[in-house]
């Protein structure tokens, strides 16, 4: 069973991220604190269970925890100032949603830009050793998800709802096909032979002139 936190007697929030590695949508981050007793023995990385038990646990999350918030950053902020980037502004946008200010906040991974004048700890793989974290990367993972069912509805042919935006075989294969929608990271290689796509933002149409250039 996962650590509840770093440091117990404190309001400590957990910090995760979903979506990184997407090729289209706005990565999504949580921000959770959890009181001290918390014990639930599915809790675990969401990325080591199955949509089922993903959405049970945001549940009980929601409820149980002292304080939790998310937030996005879109793709059109990714392309103006990079995915680590941000994704930090999501985390940071998340513990700005939180009602309890937290005295100590403790990030998965190995980057983080200081938040106000909070201490914080960041931690490789830490989803899988503080419940604090694991719950943030579940409510991140499952309110992206959720968004991008919502943006497979106007676009369907990119098939959003099986792989989230993520560099499928089917994404990358509709992209060459039908080029890029204003939900694409532009900044991000589409394709093994990068496409160039220019393309008006304010227009939800897809884009099939383009012209192929070898990154080789």
């Amino acid at each position: 069973m996962l650590s509840t936190c770093m440091y117990i007697n404190k309001h400590e929030a957990g910090c995760d991220e979903a979506g990184r590695g997407c090729l289209a949508g706005p990565v999504f981050a949580a921000a959770v604190i959890l009181p001290d007793d918390f014990k639930n023995e599915l809790l675990n990385d969401s990325k080591q269970l199955n949509e089922k038990n993903r959405y049970q646990l945001r549940g009980i999350i929601e409820q149980q925890a002292l304080d939790y918030a998310v937030a996005m950053v879109d793709n059109y902020e990714i392309d103006k100032i990079n995915i680590l980037n941000a994704s930090i502004k999501a985390m940071h946008l998340a513990l700005s949603k939180l009602k309890i200010k937290p005295q100590h906040v403790v990030i998965d991974g190995n980057r983080f830009k200081k938040y106000q004048n909070i201490d914080h700890t960041t931690v490789v793989k830490g989803d899988g050793k503080f419940a604090n974290i694991a719950a943030a990367s579940i409510l991140a993972k499952t309110y992206r998800d959720d968004y991008m069912q919502q943006i497979h509805e106007e676009f369907p042919a990119y098939d959003w709802k099986t792989n989230k935006g993520y560099p499928t075989i089917k994404h990358r294969k509709v992209i060459a096909e039908k080029g890029t929608t204003p939900y694409h990271r532009l900044t991000f290689r589409l394709l093994a032979k990068q496409l160039e796509l220019p393309f008006d933002r304010k227009s939800k149409n897809f884009i099939v002139s383009r012209k192929i250039k070898n990154n080789a």
